[in-house]
């Protein structure tokens, strides 16, 4: 690997060479967009060959300042300077070009492409001479196979991307990185989708790559990684820089209060829902695809939170989207108050009462180029037509505003372009338009993913008001003190198989490793 990090972290001095204390200091970055301060003075002072944790709720203003540092924004004030020399990061490929990174939360590949054509996008090998220019695709795999030899990563370079687990494009987006001799690599929340060995895999590399002197800016909301792998945290409020210090001094009770500002006693809130009669009854419900689910059966009932665990690949989502008619089944039954009905699109599920908070927000939650009002109300048009079946625009507006009350969204009005929201936010936008369709069952799908404790808090404790009205929510969630803290029952799966159910109230995470681990017979 070392050939695919030249690293040149040497200023020239007076007195000689030496290297720069901090690899990357950005001073003074402030951006404003319409209504909002999204940076005020922000400063962030990163050493080479560490780990620096950029911490902050939702709207703190991390991605901003990370879009600033990668030129997707351009800041209104303040320098970049990488290894004691002001840079100009006009455009992404500037930040490229200085060796700069970006591994962002949400993937992008090219999904009819193969691995290594995702790979060396943009700068492919070539061969023949001038205008006679062809792809060198032999050498192309040679480098592909050579980079993930040393980064130990066991990918097919000619599979198209499009079949491969999310866990797998975040390690060609990892690789990507580093087959551009990154110096500053940003990794945005890179383990939210991973198992325990890829994330132990993933540390490994990071590890690696600070042994060659890379600086990694490193956004989690996860505590126990912060703390492991950190060398300093930075935490940032409101568009602010509140404080850097050594992550050896910091507790993740520390942490939170310097975060949100406050202290926070308890993740979880106090619970006083009463599951009662069975609302919704699911037999041997199986998938047409062989490794997808299979004689899948189980309850749920009203005011209960069944909780769904299970490792990566465990075919959680796809369960919940056939019940939600985005899959197609071959066998098995639904049944809702005891009467079976069948459900072949979303339609179908919403007319009976269901709704479906996706996992992946940004790809097929919201749409990004519409309002927060546009946002709220686009589940239920019909709710807002006039006597002349023409939309109301003040009773869709009036509606949408109450929502952003109740649901305290931070946007500067309701016209506000939700992709301009922070993460959090938008995913109270999507809880509001599911909520304006007046569910019985709740499909909630990673419903905190990515999210700050702060507005965890928040949405948990929506989720046990609507489980206290009797509604019935079943909560895929890959964080076990999130299924542990919220759920009346957890539901284990492995390979698309039932492992079993435990109650809320004895489980631990042993036994659901144990379940998640081994299914039964």
């Amino acid at each position: 690997m070392a050939a695919l990090l030249p690293l040149f972290f040497h200023t020239i001095r007076k007195e000689g060479v030496r290297m720069a204390e901090y690899l990357l200091e950005m001073n003074g970055i402030s951006k404003e967009f319409p209504g909002v301060k999204a940076l005020d003075n922000l400063t962030l002072k990163v050493r080479p060959g560490t780990v620096h944790a950029l911490m902050g709720e939702n709207g703190a203003g991390k991605s901003t300042l990370m879009k600033c540092l990668f030129g997707i924004y351009k800041p209104d004030a303040g320098e970049i300077l990488l290894n004691g020399e002001k840079v100009a990061v006009n455009s992404s490929k500037d930040a490229l070009d200085l060796g700069i990174s970006m591994i962002h939360q949400e993937l992008h590949p090219v999904p009819h492409r193969n691995v290594m054509e995702n790979l060396w996008l943009g700068r492919f090998p070539k061969k023949g001479l001038w205008p006679f220019l062809f792809v060198d695709h032999r050498k192309m795999l040679r480098d592909t196979e050579k980079l993930f030899r040393d980064l130990n990563i066991d990918i097919d370079p000619h599979t198209l991307v499009g079949q491969l687990s999310v866990s797998k494009i975040q390690s060609i987006e990892i690789a990507k990185a580093v087959s551009n001799n990154a110096k500053v690599i940003v990794m945005d929340e890179p383990t939210s989708s991973l198992t325990g060995n890829e994330v132990e895999q993933l540390f490994k590399i990071i590890a690696d790559l600070k042994k060659r002197g890379v600086a990694i800016i490193y956004i989690s909301h996860k505590m126990e990684e912060i703390l492991r792998i950190s060398d300093d945290v930075t935490i940032m409020r409101d568009g602010k820089h509140i404080g850097t210090w050594p992550a050896s001094e910091m507790t993740t009770d520390l942490i939170i209060s310097r975060m949100v500002g406050r202290d926070l006693t308890q993740r979880f809130p106090q619970r006083s829902n009463v599951p009662g009669e069975v609302l919704l009854r699911v037999e041997r419900l199986t998938s047409p695809h062989d490794r997808s689910f299979k004689d899948m059966s189980f309850d749920l009932r009203e005011g209960e939170i069944l909780g769904i665990g299970g490792l990566v690949g465990a075919q959680r989502t796809e369960v919940i989207e056939a019940l939600f008619g985005l899959r197609s089944v071959v066998s098995g039954k639904i049944s809702i108050r005891g009467k079976e009905v069948n459900i072949r699109t979303p339609e179908d599920a919403k007319k009976n009462g269901m709704a479906l908070l996706t996992e992946e927000r940004r790809v097929t939650g919201i749409f990004p180029v519409l309002s927060v009002l546009e946002n709220t109300v686009v589940a239920n048009q019909r709710r807002f037509l006039n006597g002349a079946g023409l939309l109301d625009d003040k009773k869709r507006r009036d509606i949408a505003e109450e929502y952003v009350q109740k649901l305290r969204v931070k946007t500067p009005s309701v016209d506000t372009l939700i992709k301009n929201l922070s993460g959090g936010n938008q995913q109270k936008v999507l809880l509001a338009r599911w909520l304006l369709t007046n569910p019985d069952i709740l499909l909630l799908d990673e419903p905190t993913r990515g999210i700050d404790v702060g507005a965890k808090f928040e949405i948990y404790t929506l989720i046990a008001e609507l489980a206290k009205q009797g509604k019935g929510i079943i909560m895929i969630s890959s964080e076990m003190p999130e299924l542990l803290g919220m759920s009346d029952r957890i539901m284990v799966m492995r390979e698309g198989r039932l492992s079993g159910i435990v109650d809320g109230a004895s489980a631990t995470e042993e036994k659901i490793m144990r379940l998640a681990a081994q299914y039964s017979a």
